[in-house]
């Protein structure tokens, strides 16, 4: 990953014409991530794209990490994020669309490996042998959320900023397990040809709408009021659900 002072110094230098919206995203296969061209794509990036053109709203873009995009959000530095998950927190300083896609995440370990792993809940890792991974600034659901702000349950976690180093962790031996969502584990195994090599632990996490999510500092009512009628048209006329069926084919080589 690029230094940080690199993004910030990227979307400092840019400029952006009035009326249109800044808009962050982070490298996150299938999700948003540029293809061979250098073209911007994705589930999120097409989903996103489609919205904002029904909607009639102009935007730039600008890779920046997750986290430091989220305190862009809060103090009003950019306008919009995708593929966000809603949490008290976020919506002290955002507003939320009307959700556009869902998302699960679970627990991924060695193949072979989940049957000896023997969580039930989140809460079993307290007092546990087990260490699992989480990337930074990403979110896992109210039970994680809880229970990451306890020292015991803090111990059996391992926080990293992408998922290349919590497989390289699990390799090693380092971690019995990491959090990440499905489609993205389908398509790091799929890039890196890591077929049979990882499995699902039967442990759920969470499953959740995902949003989009605008500044309160620099954005309004109004855009969000002009996203969610695209978000509905796109709904009613199956559109989303046509781009989702589309990547979840493009992963499986269907």
């Amino acid at each position: 990953m690029k230094p940080l002072f690199l993004f910030i110094s990227m979307l400092c230098m840019s400029q952006v014409k009035a009326g249109e919206l800044s808009v962050g995203w982070e490298l996150w296969y299938p999700y948003q991530y540029h293809n061979e061209n250098r073209q911007l794509v994705g589930l999120d990036i097409d989903s996103f794209n489609a919205i904002m053109a029904e909607a009639k709203l102009s935007f730039t873009t600008a890779e920046i990490p997750w986290k430091t995009h989220l305190h862009f959000i809060k103090t009003g530095k950019m306008d919009v994020a995708m593929g966000a998950s809603w949490s008290k927190d976020r919506e002290e300083y955002a507003y939320f669309s009307d959700p556009y896609r869902k998302e699960t995440v679970k627990l991924f370990v060695k193949k072979g490996n989940a049957k000896n792993i023997q969580l039930h809940s989140l809460s079993d890792l307290v007092g546990s042998k087990y260490k699992i991974g989480v990337e930074s600034g990403y979110y896992y659901g109210t039970d994680y959320e809880e229970l990451i702000k306890t020292t015991d349950f803090q111990t059996n976690i391992s926080e990293v900023i992408d998922l290349e180093e919590n497989v390289t962790l699990l390799i090693k031996g380092q971690l019995d397990g990491f959090l990440v969502d499905p489609n993205t584990m389908q398509s790091f195994v799929k890039k890196y040809q890591m077929q049979g090599e990882f499995e699902p632990h039967p442990l759920e996490i969470y499953s959740t709408n995902i949003f989009i999510m605008l500044s309160k500092k620099s954005s309004d009512i109004g855009t969000l009021n002009k996203i969610n009628m695209a978000i509905t048209t796109l709904t009613d006329n199956g559109e989303l659900k046509r781009i989702s069926g589309s990547w979840q084919t493009s992963q499986t080589g269907e």
